[in-house]
């Protein structure tokens, strides 16, 4: 089971090709051994929620708010730690802002 705001090693497929690559993503919800995911960049370009090495990540990072897909329980390999409950609070914010705006709210 994994739970909202553990940030784990999954492989997933690239929109772009068939390819699987191990990448790690954050756990935003898990039901019936499905798992929904932010995926997760050390590509500091990118905009999303920066993730920084003091809060766990490997090297500083972008949880990538507009990057969500889901897999099985299965294509994740291990958990690497977990989001701060605030850290955790400005994702899901900025997530809902998000969905405020494609819902015309």
């Amino acid at each position: 089971m994994f739970e909202a705001g553990n940030v784990v090693l999954a492989k997933v497929q690239f929109t772009d090709s068939f390819e699987l690559k191990k990448r790690p993503a954050v756990v935003l919800f898990e039901e019936f051994g499905n798992v929904v995911v932010a995926g997760i960049t050390s590509n500091a370009e990118m905009k999303g929620i920066p993730l920084s090495k003091k809060e766990g990540a490997i090297k500083d990072s972008v949880i990538k708010t507009n990057y969500i897909f889901t897999i099985t329980e299965k294509a994740i390999e291990k958990r690497l730690f977990n989001l701060t409950s605030r850290k955790k609070q400005e994702l899901y914010m900025e997530l809902e802002k998000k969905l405020h705006r494609l819902s015309g709210h």
